[in-house]
């Protein structure tokens, strides 16, 4: 569990929360550190990874869980099913787990559609199978006209850890470099362009896809990775963000050594958005060793979704839980988490 997967809200009145969309920002580091650490309060909790490492019997498993509200259910590359089965899948494979078993709740508005949640399902069914995993329990719920937006799907997932890494964020060290496995925004602006009902040159993809294979991969080939994030809500910036605090480093990363495409980059000018906080859900960082780099990258480029691997940047023993960012001209700035959702309703 990471802040982003709180939505974020303003904490200005004790004795009043007033809910508001979004994740992956400041407001939700402050909704963790203010109510929900306190109240759960435990070393796993505070371990502020995408999922729990549990030991069980000599055998390490991660459980993870996700609620998915976005607006609109279906875009192109993919919709609410797809990304429920594939965000699942991706934060227990950030915690080096094989993804084994989900389970599926259903929040559905009395009046949805059956077709749509019959292609939702099918949806789930087509990307569990591409992922290599069951749904194995579940739960629906019906909830009044107005009171659900259409569909909401919570999942939980089960994956097991079979190798002695041990892959967090507080084992990030200064020297670490960080790699990216793709270039950015494309989830994020896929949404935004059917939401708004904008239109570019070409289609706009959504990136959802299942990274288990990718880091299957890695690992056999890399036996010292430290720290690995999904880039979902609040993008690479959030996720460094989260990373650079809970390790207690400072992370400085190239922005011309990160990959955006030229209709992503157009489209995030148009709308006035910064990509690096675009959220993504087919990419992710890896930190590990430099020493380990060149050859994490070469596994990297061998795989579909990795082709666009690039190395980024480096953590360093500067100021505790800060981000630069080395513009194009060659000066510094600040890369700061968002202090509120830039895209809402994304996941």
């Amino acid at each position: 569990m990471n802040p982003g997967e709180f939505c974020t809200v303003p904490l200005n009145a004790p004795d009043k929360i007033l809910l508001a969309h979004g994740g992956g920002g400041r407001l939700s580091q402050q909704l963790m550190e203010r109510i929900f650490l306190p109240a759960f309060a435990n070393p796993k909790l505070e371990a502020h990874h995408d999922g729990a490492i549990l030991e069980i019997d000599g055998k390490r498993l991660a459980f993870t869980t996700d609620s998915f509200v976005v607006h609109p259910l279906f875009f192109p590359g993919g919709d609410i099913g797809t990304l429920a089965v594939n965000g699942t899948v991706n934060d227990l494979a950030m915690c080096g787990a094989r993804p084994l078993f989900l389970s599926a709740g259903f929040i559905i508005e009395e009046g949805f559609a059956e077709t749509d949640l019959s292609r939702a399902v099918a949806s789930m069914r087509a990307a569990a199978a591409e992922a290599k995993v069951e749904i194995v329990t579940g739960d629906t719920k019906v909830v009044d006209k107005g009171k659900g937006d259409g569909l909401f799907i919570n999942t939980a997932g089960i994956g097991v850890i079979e190798h002695s890494q041990i892959i967090a964020p507080s084992n990030v060290r200064a020297g670490d470099a960080v790699l990216l496995s793709g270039d950015l925004g494309r989830h994020g602006i896929a949404i935004m362009a059917v939401r708004e009902g904008l239109s570019f040159e070409s289609t706009i993809e959504s990136d959802c896809a299942p990274l288990w294979s990718m880091i299957e991969s890695l690992l056999k080939t890399c036996a010292n990775i430290h720290c690995m994030r999904d880039l979902t809500r609040g993008g690479l910036a959030s996720a460094l963000n989260e990373i650079a605090q809970a390790s207690r480093t400072q992370i400085g990363i190239d922005e011309s050594a990160i990959p955006v495409s030229d209709d992503v980059r157009g489209a995030c000018e148009i709308l006035g958005l910064d990509p690096l906080y675009v959220a993504n859900e087919g990419r992710f960082i890896c930190i590990l060793p430099a020493s380990d780099a060149e050859s994490a990258l070469a596994v990297l480029h061998k795989h579909p979704l990795g082709i666009d691997a690039r190395l980024i940047g480096h953590v360093t023993g500067g100021e505790p839980g800060l981000v630069t960012v080395k513009t194009p001209l060659g000066t510094q700035r600040i890369l700061d988490m968002l202090s509120g959702e830039q895209l809402p309703r994304i996941c």
